[in-house]
């Protein structure tokens, strides 16, 4: 079916009631898009944080009668006070073959993988993590968990009892048991995340070495390894939930963290911790730690 793409640039106070007036209008869908590529940290639970400058993106039948749709924004006092907005023509294709096209596999340093259910995977002796793009965040395909991912494959020796704290897709879990942990705990904020990583760790055959839970429920314990690919921000409010779980002499990696966060985030844990150099890909940051004795 083709599609008609209405992007209407405006502000983060005025986003919200953009998205309530094209679904008014006809839109079968409303997307928030940042308008300056400017980063924006993860919303607590319920919270909704939009950026200073934010494209609402309507989508709408090809057949629907645009010309009536421009002449209500027009006529609204939002556009009389700045707002624009670019009317496009998406091509007719196959969107969910599209998307899917988009996912190929990954390589992760010298033994790991994460591939996609429906491509073949390139090499059957590695480590291969099988994962699907879905609900969670985490996918390999953001800097900060290839940065998680890379430090893994370094790390991960067998035996070990690793905690994924901000599981999301289980994905860093996931790999930690391919890769010989025979332990894995996750935490996440997240009953969505909880489910999905249920749901990845038995696709990967590795549900009875997980645990996971919602931070009421996490248990007390200390691991050989910690890795929280979260945000900055808590990454340095939850040091001390976080830091108790590295047991003494044991390794921490953090990812989440912009390289101008990486200083703050290093001050929360560096009574307790000694540093390796920072890694970094794109804009983005993983730290990495042992534990004093």
């Amino acid at each position: 079916m083709p599609w008609i793409q209405l992007r209407v640039t405006t502000t983060e106070k005025k986003a919200e009631q953009v998205s309530d007036m094209l679904m008014s209008w006809g839109a079968q869908a409303v997307t928030f898009l940042d308008a300056q590529d400017t980063p924006i940290y993860e919303p607590m639970p319920g919270e909704v944080i939009y950026w200073a400058n934010t494209v609402v993106m309507g989508l709408f039948d090809a057949e629907h009668p645009m010309q009536k749709v421009i002449a209500q924004l027009e006529s609204t006092a939002l556009f009389k006070e700045g707002v624009s907005y670019k009317l496009e023509q998406l091509e007719d294709k196959d969107w969910e073959r599209e998307w899917m096209d988009n996912f190929h596999p990954i390589k992760f340093g010298e033994r790991l993988w994460v591939c996609p259910s429906w491509r073949p995977i390139p090499d059957p002796t590695a480590v291969n993590v099988m994962l699907d793009p879905g609900l969670a965040f985490g996918t390999g395909t953001h800097p900060t968990t290839a940065l998680c991912m890379q430090w893994l494959d370094a790390h991960i020796s067998h035996g070990q009892t690793v905690v994924d704290f901000g599981c999301g897709s289980g994905i860093l879990g996931i790999a930690a048991l391919k890769l010989g942990a025979s332990r894995v705990i996750g935490v996440d904020i997240d009953p969505q995340a909880i489910m999905a990583s249920r749901a990845n760790a038995e696709r990967n055959d590795v549900l009875n070495q997980i645990e996971l839970y919602l931070p009421k429920d996490q248990p007390q314990l200390q691991a050989d390894v910690v890795v929280a690919n979260i945000l900055a921000g808590p990454l340095a409010e939850l040091s001390s939930i976080i830091s108790a779980y590295v047991k003494p002499g044991g390794l921490l990696a953090l990812s989440g963290i912009l390289q101008s966060q990486a200083q703050s985030v290093i001050d929360s844990y560096a009574a307790e911790f000694t540093f390796d150099p920072i890694a970094e890909q794109e804009e983005w940051v993983r730290l990495s730690a042992r534990k004093n004795a």
